[in-house]
């Protein structure tokens, strides 16, 4: 009986600790691991605040006949059901038509925006890989286009397309010699190469940026080991770089999508509030149906059709790139 009793005593010490500790060590762990969500739910609050409410609010505009007459107080407008949406996609009626070629337009200017953004990015950036003098300089002159505001310049391309006195037509035309005369760039269908121009020139940095850090994580082992084999600059490329270059390249060509495709600030202060139907973005249609025509709703119908179309083509093509990761694997 006095040998067991000590014993009992100290099994109860020796356990008493270890019950204690479990509790500790969980709550220790859950601040871990909660601590930065909760951290970031301010972050978090503000962007929903920030993006979620308008997004319900111009949802509920588009149900709605919010014309000038009720800008006062937008939630007395009579409800319109489906009827915005109709008129936006009547094809056939002057409206759908409209937008339609708005479309059109802007797809085809997404399309050849992010092609040469990404193509002139990546050739810059694989051409400097290589060292030589004054590399360092050059790379800070690539990022000018992208550091510099919009305004600054886009404004700075309206007064290179003049026509009487801009640079554009004395260099083409006065220099060069390669029109007959000198042409109208802000104006016509010369308005949709003035703002290819413009947009490749202000986004292709970007593309040089990332395609460049894309490139740091290439080994350096890979390209010696090709040139042993006798590989050339086009195998390398086509064997290792961009097959290398493949996940940074899918994030790359999906963001200068929706970058270009929803671009306002460019063809706005290129062309002002009404842009020529050969540079008609959507963007631009848009705000036109909204703040020209004062038809809010059915420029919240056509924002919404906008957004639904992004979300089907974001969707769509992080399914095909996520099943291509796969089958290469």
């Amino acid at each position: 009986m006095t040998a067991t009793a000590p014993a009992a005593e100290a099994t109860v010490r020796k356990s008493s600790p270890g019950t204690a500790r479990g509790p500790r060590r969980r709550t220790g762990r859950l601040r871990r691991v909660g601590l930065p969500y909760l951290l970031l739910l301010p972050a978090l609050l503000l962007e929903l605040l920030v993006h979620l409410v308008p997004m319900v609010i111009g949802i509920v505009m588009s149900f709605k006949e919010l014309t000038q007459f009720y800008i006062r107080d937008w939630s007395t407008a009579p409800w319109a059901g489906l009827d915005n949406y109709t008129v936006s996609v009547d094809f056939d009626a002057p409206v759908g038509k409209a937008l339609l070629h708005s479309f059109l337009v802007t797809v085809a200017f997404t399309v050849l925006s992010v092609g040469l953004c990404w193509l002139i990015g990546t050739a810059a950036a694989v051409f400097m890989q290589d060292t030589f003098r004054g590399r360092g300089l050059l790379r800070a002159l690539f990022l000018v286009p992208y550091a510099l505001p919009v305004y600054a310049a886009v404004i700075t391309w309206v007064f290179m397309f003049q026509h009487d006195n801009g640079l554009v037509n004395h260099v083409l035309h006065d220099q060069l010699g390669l029109t007959d005369k000198p042409s109208f760039w802000l104006i016509g269908d010369n308005s949709f190469v003035a703002l290819l121009t413009v947009s490749v020139w202000k986004g292709w940095p970007f593309a040089f940026l990332i395609v460049m850090a894309g490139l740091q994580n290439i080994p350096r082992e890979l390209y010696e080991a090709a040139a042993l084999d006798g590989a050339g600059m086009v195998q390398q490329l086509r064997r290792i770089t961009l097959p290398s270059l493949r996940p940074v390249n899918q994030v790359l060509v999906l963001v200068l999508f929706l970058w270009t495709f929803n671009d306002f600030n460019t063809p706005y202060v290129l062309f002002g509030k009404s842009a020529p139907e050969a540079a008609d973005l959507i963007s631009v249609h848009i705000y036109q149906a909204s703040f020209v025509t004062w038809n809010f709703g059915t420029g919240s119908a056509m924002s919404v059709l906008l957004l639904l179309f992004l979300l089907v083509v974001t969707g769509v093509y992080l399914a095909l790139t996520s099943r291509g990761r796969r089958t290469a694997q």
